[in-house]
């Protein structure tokens, strides 16, 4: 578990970095790039869409482990907005606050008692 949460925090850390260099030089102009690859159907539009369908797996699996209540839909929201910004701090506290128990870690407490 300790080299998974070493690997939670390099993604935060990684991805954070990353972001704050690309919107140094090109600004926070993100969904209109985003969104304009997708629509030129090209490799890089593929890509996008592919990442997007991956978010929208993260947001559902972070609701389901909250039993699609309102908070756990507001942190599956965060979890597809946010992708790994989001979901390296949130599996990073649920962790610990599962103490390490993978069944708990991926189905939520609830479920595995």
């Amino acid at each position: 578990m300790t080299l998974f949460r070493i690997l939670l925090a390099l993604m935060f850390v990684a991805i954070s970095g990353y972001t704050a260099v690309v919107v140094a030089h090109h600004g926070l102009d993100l969904f209109s790039v985003f969104f304009g690859d997708i629509a030129k159907l090209m490799w890089p539009g593929q890509f996008n869409l592919d990442f997007t369908c991956l978010l929208l797996l993260s947001g559902l699996w972070v609701s389901y482990r909250h039993r699609f209540r309102p908070l756990g839909l507001l942190l599956g929201l965060g979890a597809f907005i946010g992708g790994v910004s989001f979901l390296s701090i949130y599996l990073l506290v649920e962790t610990f606050r599962t103490g390490g128990d993978v069944s708990a870690l991926l189905l939520g407490q609830r479920r595995t008692q």
